[in-house]
């Protein structure tokens, strides 16, 4: 069964290389493409991520990005000026454009965001790998355990993932351990999971499915030429784009 399986994933691995799932546009690419090692890169690339939640990517990003080029909301993006305004200023530049789509809740995410940022590290994320040695699974528990409350939504367990993901794929950002970042189990990536046979229908839906998605995978990639993140995006544009039938099946 497992051979079965990795033979499918070289053909949907091969199908997206060749742009035969879409995909050349990724909710991430709408951004004001600043300085891959900048501290505004990565805080761009952090913050709205905390709110990507049960809600188009897309637009999700297209909104962070007007969000950014406009003088009057720019500032939500610095965590020390943030803490500087009132919060009703944060909550009106976060709904403007849409980044924040229930008003109150996700205004206190982000001002939490910016506050553990400013607290913990002088208002620079970058500290925080550097703190942890670059290391993915020390990066993972400073969040997911060690300090989860201070991380809200962004220590999740999809979000923590694909956040740090994003932050390989778009910024400087260099890691050890990187085979150790596991897929983002999101809705599509659970479906699509469930579509290859990795889990079954009763594990679907369970409600700890995620955790049994990151481990199957684990498994399934053990001693191959596979790293679990590396089959994220590819599984993700499949299920988005209506499981398109495996060419060489």
């Amino acid at each position: 069964m497992k051979e079965e399986i990795l033979k499918k994933v070289d053909i949907l691995y091969d199908m997206y290389q060749k742009g035969l799932l879409g995909g050349e546009i990724m909710p991430e690419d709408e951004n004001p493409h600043l300085e891959k090692n900048s501290l505004e890169n990565y805080l761009y690339f952090t913050l709205p991520m905390a709110l990507n939640y049960q809600r188009n990517s897309y637009t999700l990003w297209k909104n962070a990005n007007k969000t950014y080029k406009d003088k009057e909301t720019n500032f939500v993006f610095s965590p020390k000026e943030v803490l500087n305004r009132k919060t009703e200023e944060v909550q009106q530049a976060l709904t403007k454009y849409k980044v924040a789509l229930q008003k109150n809740k996700q205004t206190e995410i982000w001002i939490t965001l910016c506050r553990t940022f400013v607290d913990l590290f002088d208002g620079d994320i970058r500290k925080l790998f550097i703190a942890c040695n670059n290391d993915v699974d020390r990066i993972r528990d400073y969040i997911q355990k060690e300090n989860k409350k201070s991380f809200p939504y962004l220590s999740g367990t999809k979000i923590c993932n694909y956040w740090l993901y994003v932050i390989w794929e778009y910024t400087s950002q260099k890691y050890k351990n990187i085979e150790h970042l596991t897929v983002a189990p999101d809705t599509h990536v659970i479906k699509s999971t469930y579509q290859l046979g990795l889990i079954t229908e009763e594990e679907l839906n369970k409600n700890n499915v995620q955790e049994i998605v990151i481990k199957r995978w684990n498994e399934l990639f053990e001693d191959t030429k596979y790293k679990p993140i590396d089959i994220h995006t590819t599984l993700w544009l499949w299920s988005r784009n209506g499981f398109k039938e495996l060419e060489n099946e």
